[in-house]
């Protein structure tokens, strides 16, 4: 059932909206609320971020907060503290004082004479996160939430560790947060706008130093993963994802654990879902309108009846850096989503992946480099940034083919690999990725995990591997909806490094493999779709006069003298000055990883963040750079802010550090 087709309000927008914490604190958000909310109250959409309202998410609150608003909504999007046009300085993501601010929020808000006592949290990745996290504080006026692309671990499932591994992302999206946080409110906004940047400047934390010092799941990574108490989350909660995404897990757990939770997965990167590649795009506007008519105005839309879990069930399609559609199905379940479905066996042989048992001795030791196809984590800035063609690092890894499947194959859930191993070093890491082989040998990645062997049995009370003693591990990969066509094969592919996506391993390091098994959860198979939504639509675009255009790089070089390895990324996100407010922003990203084949303490991470500012003739600009090394034992962390103010120096300040490595 749809929600009912109101007739659309009319809609004043606020650009600087400030609401005053108790300890004097201002935020500022932007708002848009029908005009006549005072005369006939309506909820709040409350979308609470970093990413500064006034420059840095423009595009995509143009397409959905207005549309919103005109359907009886007051929709905020309020900078955090320390970040844009707030006040305040920033100190790590997640806080108890993010947290407690935005009750504080809610609560505010909830009180408003414009407004009927009822909020919703609505975000993408951080937005998605916090969402939950809010949610698990049960303020009584946040009755629903809408998560995107996010995480209920903050350990097993974020940008830092996976598996136990650490993420290249976990420097990365530091020197991003390193930039971002660091530039000025908008000088027409603030008369101490200066005031404000050059404190913000000075206490601006580079936090890849602060997340490198909990290696372990401990009490920093607990507070804020959900999934140590789903019970307290009181808000009826709708979770969409994307296969592209880094986040592929949040949805089916969320669905799992949480009564009438319901979950969307779609084959989107990591974007909201109206306007995602590849597509096909979803009438996301509407899904959510439906949630928030229902939980926040106590109108009867049907989502209730709604399955409990709708996947895209993507075609098995040829290896490719991008792709602007992925051909498929929708599918449903309508109980749950994967956890029922039953489960094949293939076990791994000396003759490859075999329905029976049978011998297997086979050896692992990959060189330092294996893992260039690995694409982004985290695919989101619209580049070359999916994993390509696993043909070259299959060359690399110890591989098992299944015989010519003899139907379609739907793989729908968390694949689980069982191995028997033995390792020739104290401190180790796999990595096991489920391709799909096509007829002519292009390799296409369906899904993959790794594991810091020292977090087998723990991710906090961590064990070193006992050198030369079989031992027996397990792991999850990720989440996935994945068609094998007939007549196309299955591959475990499995090696002891995956650069530039984990940092490797202090030493080179030898795998012995005498047992192993994969588990695929397998759906019948899907003719046509199961479930139709309906078509996207959006408020008009943000308007605004491009100065640059964008464009994305990816290049790999070797040094044909010293044998180093290095992927370049370059984010060109161009330049473009608001049409309404005449604010010019611009920003560009660059990334060097470097290894050499021979060497897995030859690894070096380079990271360089330019973003400028101009208002009128206030021309802003910070240089935000970072790089990080490894010894045998320790992490070694280099960073600089540099600011200036038409092209004049105002602030620097250098960061070293050193950080032992714990199991790393």
């Amino acid at each position: 059932m749809n929600s009912p087709q109101n007739s659309l309000r009319d809609v004043a927008e606020d650009p600087d909206f400030g609401i005053t914490l108790s300890d004097g604190c201002r935020l500022s958000a932007r708002m848009w609320r029908p005009v006549d909310a005072k005369d006939d109250p309506v909820p709040v959409i409350l979308e609470y971020l970093p990413y500064r309202k006034r420059d840095g998410t423009c595009a995509r609150d143009a397409l959905t907060h207005p549309w919103f608003a005109e359907r009886g909504y007051a929709c905020l999007r309020v900078d955090m503290r320390g970040n844009g046009d707030s006040e305040g300085l920033m100190e790590d993501e997640y806080t108890a004082q993010e947290q407690a601010d935005a009750v504080e929020v809610i609560n505010w808000l909830a009180a408003q004479p414009w407004c009927n006592g009822n909020v919703g949290m609505m975000g993408i990745s951080w937005g998605g996160f916090n969402g939950l996290q809010v949610a698990a504080l049960a303020p009584e006026p946040l009755k629903a939430v809408v998560t995107l692309c996010s995480t209920v671990d903050r350990f097993a499932d974020d940008i830092h560790y996976k598996g136990g591994c650490l993420l290249n992302e976990n420097l990365g999206w530091g020197a991003t947060m390193w930039s971002y946080s660091s530039r000025a409110p908008d000088p027409a906004l603030r008369e101490d706008w200066r005031e404000m940047w050059l404190e913000r400047l000075e206490a601006e934390p580079f936090l890849p130093a602060v997340w490198l010092r909990h290696q372990r799941r401990d009490a920093y990574w607990r507070h804020g993963s959900v999934i140590e108490d789903y019970s307290a989350i009181k808000a009826k909660v709708l979770a969409i994802g994307g296969w592209g995404d880094g986040y592929k897990n949040a949805v089916p757990q969320l669905v799992e654990a949480l009564p009438g939770a319901k979950g969307i997965v779609g084959p989107w990167v990591h974007k909201y879902p109206h306007f995602a590649i590849p597509e096909p795009r979803i009438g996301f506007l509407q899904e959510a309108l439906r949630w928030w008519d229902r939980w926040l105005k106590d109108i009867d839309t049907g989502v209730e009846a709604d399955p409990d879990y709708r996947a895209y069930l993507m075609d098995g399609v040829r290896p490719a850096t991008w792709y602007a559609e992925r051909p498929g199905r929708w599918i449903v379940e309508h109980e749950g989503a994967t956890a029922h479905l039953d489960t094949s066996r293939l076990h791994l042989t000396d003759a490859g992946l075999a329905v029976d048992a049978a011998p297997l001795a086979a050896r692992v030791s990959s060189p330092p480099h294996c893992g260039a196809d690995a694409g982004e984590y985290c695919a989101i800035w619209l580049g070359p940034e999916l994993p390509g063609d696993q043909r070259a690092d299959d060359a690399l890894s110890t591989t098992f083919d299944s015989a010519p499947s003899a139907h379609d194959m739907d793989i729908v859930g968390a694949p689980r690999i069982s191995l028997t191993l033995a390792s020739d070093q104290p401190q180790a890491q796999i990595v096991v990725r489920l391709n799909h082989v096509h007829p002519d040998g292009a390799a296409t990645r369906i899904t993959y995990g790794v594991l810091n062997l020292s977090h087998r049995a723990d991710a906090e009370a961590l064990r070193e591997m006992p050198p030369g003693e079989p031992v027996d591990i397990t792991l999850d990969l990720d989440h996935v909806a994945y068609r094998v066509p007939a007549g196309h094969r299955l591959r475990v592919s499995i090696s002891d490094a995956y650069w530039p996506l984990i940092w490797p391993s202090p030493a080179r390091t030898r795998l012995d493999l005498s047992a192993g098994h994969i588990d695929l959860p397998q759906r019948p198979t899907s003719g046509g779709d199961e479930h139709r939504f309906e078509p996207p639509t959006a408020a008009p675009p943000w308007e605004t006069e491009e100065l640059r255009p964008e464009s994305h790089i990816r290049r790999r070089e070797t040094d044909m003298v010293t044998g180093d390895i290095t992927l370049f990324i370059e984010d060109d996100f161009g330049a473009v000055r608001d049409s309404d407010h005449g604010l010019i922003a611009g920003s560009v990203a660059r990334e060097a990883w470097t290894i050499n084949p021979d060497d897995p303490l030859s690894a070096r991470g380079q990271c360089h963040w330019t973003d400028e500012l101009v208002r009128d003739d206030i021309v802003l600009r910070t240089e935000a750079t970072c790089m990080m090394t490894s010894s045998a034992t320790a992490f070694h962390l280099n960073a600089r802010i540099e600011a200036y103010e038409n092209d004049e120096l105002v602030y620097a300040r250098d960061i070293e550090d050193s950080i032992p490595r714990d199991h790393l």
